[in-house]
């Protein structure tokens, strides 16, 4: 007796099915472990992302999963007491008398085996799917948390020279292509470049640099980096450096209100107030009422 042949519509028909199924499976896997963090069980979570990854290895929202697992359980919170205030939050310690006699005070540090774990499980995905971009922002942001911040230059360095390899065809969560990738991209590198800044390390200024050059191989017309790069030179007091990285973003827009209001801000640190002036008064004709003022503010104050 001949088996019944399968038709091409049944065929079809089966694999559709597998596909839907796997996809079914793959998302209760993905739910049931958002569920899991929100419950804080993280023996639970790594049970669960075993057996999902027995099923469906190469699943990249596998990947981000484990990378979350892995840095929340490398984070700590430190309680500490000390004479002097420290950043962020503290409770004031008095003694009988009234007198603060201390400060307590809590700050996170990660365990660096645990967080390796995580950096490792997040570089197999970026391996597999270097266009997912919430891959490579996720272990950035993680660096940054971590203040391993020569760690956290070089991915950006790399991000930035892949967005020239993949013309910013970027990715996000459940490999959604990400609307406008140059755009969101380059909006991004700038929020880091001002993470940077405002650890206001001097000494990280050279990294601020590293990255402003590195887009400015690939964007040489992004004006948000000249001024970035100026503002390494301005803090160092290279007034010339600044103004002729200054200079090249005027001729780009000639009506950026930052660029000329560091431009007349640098030459006035230079000492050289008359063009300090002419650039203030070039600020007078934008369209930028707050600009304007300030603009007036400054020349009122070079007039005294």
């Amino acid at each position: 007796m001949h088996p019944k042949k399968t038709t091409m519509k049944q065929v079809l028909s089966i694999l559709a099915f597998s596909i839907l199924a796997n996809a079914c499976c793959t998302q209760t896997y993905k739910e049931q472990f958002d569920q899991l963090c929100q419950d804080g069980d993280t023996t639970k979570q790594i049970e669960l992302l075993k057996k999902w990854e027995l099923e469906d290895p190469s699943n990249p929202e596998l990947f981000t999963s484990y990378f979350n697992y892995y840095i929340l359980k490398s984070k700590k919170e430190i309680v500490s007491l000390s004479t002097g205030q420290p950043t962020g939050e503290s409770l004031q310690i008095q003694d009988s008398t009234g007198q603060i006699a201390g400060f307590l005070g809590s700050s996170i540090v990660y365990d660096a085996d645990v967080l390796a774990k995580a950096f490792d499980k997040i570089d197999e995905g970026i391996k597999l799917y270097p266009n997912r971009l919430d891959m490579r922002f996720g272990k950035i942001y993680a660096l940054s948390q971590a203040e391993e911040w020569e760690s956290f230059t070089n991915e950006l360095v790399k991000t930035i020279q892949y967005s020239k390899i993949n013309n910013n065809q970027w990715t996000w969560t459940h490999n959604e292509k990400l609307e406008k990738g140059k755009e969101a991209f380059l909006g991004a590198i700038q929020g880091y470049q001002l993470t940077l800044y405002e650890t206001g390390k001097e000494d990280l200024l050279k990294n601020m640099r590293t990255i402003s050059e590195e887009i400015l191989n690939i964007y040489p017309d992004h004006i948000e980096s000249l001024s970035n790069l100026s503002i390494t030179y301005l803090l160092k007091g290279e007034y010339d450096k600044a103004i002729e990285v200054l200079l090249k973003a005027e001729k780009i827009d000639p009506n950026d209100g930052v660029v000329l209001s560091n431009i007349a801000h640098a030459y006035k640190q230079k000492g050289d107030m008359g063009k300090a002036m002419k650039y203030y008064e070039k600020m007078l004709k934008l369209d930028d009422p707050e600009a304007v003022e300030f603009a007036k503010e400054q020349i009122e104050r070079l007039k005294k």
